[in-house]
């Protein structure tokens, strides 16, 4: 069976950036905190903790402590939170999420109302709102669009969450064009997230099977799963290798592999070493017959 990974798979440089950063970091004499985790994946975070990086649920007393801002970025009042108390400051914020907080503060200030397309509770989009004085609208499907809202709003602009689907931020996009008057759209998402989408729309139809590695946590890993198995019913999305399930690989010549954004190298490594055993296992068996 011949196993083809994607060029765009693993970590983006967001992710790669962020935990050089964390890793450096929790080499100061400080205790280094952070609000919830630095990425969307479990084996990453539990490689923090060992690295001594605590993960906390709110903020207390911070002389002699560290605040690491996680890659989704935090809001204006967590900053000055962190500071009041006395935290050091180690900002991890990915920098094209930084270029959506300063898209959305200045058009806020120049009177528009800010629509962000993006999921509800997503750290990230909690992150852009906490950049306003006056919150933002959250669309998170063309589907469920608020149109009474939406009416009212006479100048808008629009920016995305940097992992969502291109197509559903344009589907939203051309709805709302028909009812504000003044709309700006700024598309937010990311270059690495285009790029791992575009190459998820071809994977499933040159391959058997597909297998889409990452945390079921992560909302660029969801988007992929999503875009996948609308090609090909085969798709199946798993966390690690101990995941894997050999009846999904029956009659299969080729299997893709696309790994999510906070999806580190060596567990999609372990993914594939456990492909390769389970298409020799089948391989022995089929000889024996």
């Amino acid at each position: 069976m011949k196993i083809n990974v994607a060029k765009s798979a693993g970590f983006c440089f967001g992710v790669r950036r962020a935990l050089k950063i964390a890793l450096g970091a929790s080499q100061s004499s400080t205790r280094v905190e952070m609000l919830g985790d630095i990425v969307h994946n479990e084996e990453v975070v539990s490689e923090l903790h060992e690295a001594g990086i605590k993960k906390v649920t709110r903020l207390r007393r911070g002389q002699q402590k560290t605040l690491l801002i996680r890659a989704h970025g935090a809001s204006g009042e967590t900053f000055r939170r962190a500071l009041g108390l006395g935290y050091r400051i180690v900002d991890a914020t990915c920098p094209m999420v930084k270029e959506i907080h300063k898209i959305a503060r200045k058009a806020e200030e120049e009177g528009y109302v800010i629509i962000i397309i993006g999921d509800k509770k997503h750290d990230e989009v909690r992150g852009i709102i906490g950049q306003l004085k006056k919150g933002a609208l959250v669309i998170d499907n063309p589907l469920r669009i608020p149109l009474a809202t939406i009416k009212r709003i006479k100048r808008a602009v629009v920016v995305v969450q940097s992992t969502q689907n291109l197509e559903k931020a344009h589907a939203i996009v051309n709805l709302l064009v028909g009812y504000i008057e003044e709309l700006k759209f700024f598309n937010t998402i990311c270059k690495p997230t285009r790029i791992k989408q575009a190459e998820i729309k071809e994977m499933p139809l040159h391959n058997e099977v597909m297998i889409i590695i990452g945390s079921k946590t992560s909302a660029n890993t969801k988007r992929l799963y999503e875009i996948s198995i609308a090609r090909n019913e085969r798709s199946y999305w798993i966390q690690n290798s101990k995941e894997l399930n050999h009846r999904w690989f029956k009659g299969a010549k080729s299997v893709g592999i696309m790994a999510g954004a906070s999806t580190p190298d060596y567990t999609t490594e372990s993914v594939i070493e456990r492909i390769r055993a389970l298409s020799l296992e089948a391989g022995t068996l089929a000889s024996q017959i």
